[in-house]
């Protein structure tokens, strides 16, 4: 008993500091991203994780090492294989890449006019297809043929194919799940109305069953033929962020905004596991691992976690130590605030990561510190005339405050009025 004590102890240190070192089917975590954690894949054969993050990057992850994949010009939100050595990504920049792995490169299949939040391969492997919240779903082909827009009428969360490929169904910020025809466009039938907005969905076209996630907690299990309820799942935590089902379907997560992880045994729909799993903040991403041991997730930590299915409880929990944004702060400057709430997620004042954005920040924040004598006296100036001629300055100040305040590609930006914005 003590031996067995011990060796997860040390597994757990182990996968704490030296990631590479981590071996299958024990607690181990993927650090070195630069911001929060939006969308995990793991690869066909298993061999590699793709990561994406708030950070604009993608990270390549062949045992415990990463290649940085740059191309984005914004936070990246979600990554899907294709096979073992091409990917799709799609981002904050409203563009859908798809990624040559071998090479590091990459290529625009298309850009919505709205963030892209999720992605799905068709079944044949030949098109994938995009969630936007610019109120469509993006049909884009590999090669080089035009993709199309499915105007859905409300920004869509989340898409999944049926079995063959020929429709798809949407979940939108309006409570709906639509069906359409993928080759005309058109709408099927209304398959759900949930009242509150469908955040994601899970179907497994084998089994007959669709599975949706939504913005009051709702997790309900349907019948995809006759659309009626097989198992409602809901527990008192909201809202579901993300779902994802093994490779052999036996199992389903769902994870949270309060930072829990539920696994269900998808035969009879009973809790296998239900675990905290992030101190603070919320589950943005879920995947299994190939074998269905491992159920990887991503939150506000820079790094992805990955707990053992089998004693997921006693492992580390995400953000450990306290984010700079998660504090309150009340001595600051009114832009030192902002930034410690908001931008210090991805950027940094101190240069504590490679991989987070850095000198950037000071200038639009007000920040004194390493600034050249010539810059300080240019800020010095404008201070004076901002306040000298604030009254006829203000409807410019109005305007601009985004681009003040926020670097204009910032998650937190909001590109046009949303209809409905999930949280």
């Amino acid at each position: 008993m003590r031996w067995a004590a011990l060796k997860r102890a040390v597994c757990v240190w182990v996968a704490l500091i030296w990631p590479a070192l981590a071996w299958p089917g024990d607690f181990f975590t993927l650090k070195g991203h630069g911001g929060p954690i939006k969308g995990i894949a793991v690869s066909p054969d298993g061999s590699a994780i793709l990561i994406a993050s708030f950070d604009y990057a993608l990270g390549h992850w062949q045992g415990g090492t990463p290649t940085w994949l740059e191309g984005h010009k914004a936070a990246v939100n979600a990554v899907v294989f294709v096979d073992n050595t091409r990917a799709v990504s799609s981002g904050d920049d409203f563009a859908v890449r798809l990624w040559d792995l071998t090479k590091g490169t990459s290529r625009v299949l298309g850009h919505h006019k709205g963030k892209v939040v999720a992605l799905r391969l068709a079944p044949d492997g030949q098109s994938v297809a995009s969630a936007s919240w610019d109120g469509s779903v993006g049909i884009w082909p590999l090669n080089d043929d035009a993709g199309r827009l499915i105007d859905v009428g409300a920004n869509v969360n989340d898409v999944a194919f049926s079995s063959d490929g020929a429709t798809i169904l949407s979940a939108a910020s309006d409570g709906r799940i639509l069906e359409w025809d993928v080759a005309t466009a058109a709408p099927v039938q209304l398959f759900i109305s949930n009242g509150f907005g469908v955040n994601t969905l899970v179907l497994n076209a084998d089994q007959g069953w669709l599975v949706f996630g939504s913005l009051d907690g709702v997790t309900r299990v349907v019948d995809m033929a006759t659309g009626e309820t097989i198992r409602d799942v809901t527990l008192e935590r909201r809202p579901i962020l993300a779902m994802t089902q093994s490779r052999d379907g036996a199992h389903l997560a769902v994870g949270d905004g309060e930072g829990y992880i539920l696994i269900l045994d998808t035969r009879d729909w009973s809790i296998h596991a239900d675990f905290r799993a992030s101190h603070r903040g919320p589950i943005w991403a879920l995947a299994f691992s190939s074998d269905g041991k491992n159920i990887h997730a991503g939150g506000l930590d820079d790094a992805m976690f990955s707990w053992l299915l089998a004693d997921p409880r006693d492992a580390p929990k995400m953000v450990q130590d306290t984010r700079s944004f998660l504090n309150g702060n009340d001595s600051g400057s009114n832009g030192e605030q902002q930034f410690q709430r908001k931008c210090s997620i991805c950027h940094t004042l101190t240069g504590d990561s490679a991989r987070r954005a850095g000198r950037r920040s000071r200038m639009c924040l007000g920040d004194e510190r390493d600034r050249s004598p010539a810059t300080a006296i240019l800020t010095g100036f404008c201070k004076a005339i901002l306040f000298g001629a604030r009254k006829l300055l203000m409807p410019f100040l109005i305007w601009g405050r985004m681009c003040i305040l926020r670097a204009p590609r910032c998650p937190f930006n909001a590109s046009k009025p949303l209809k409905t914005v999930p949280i």
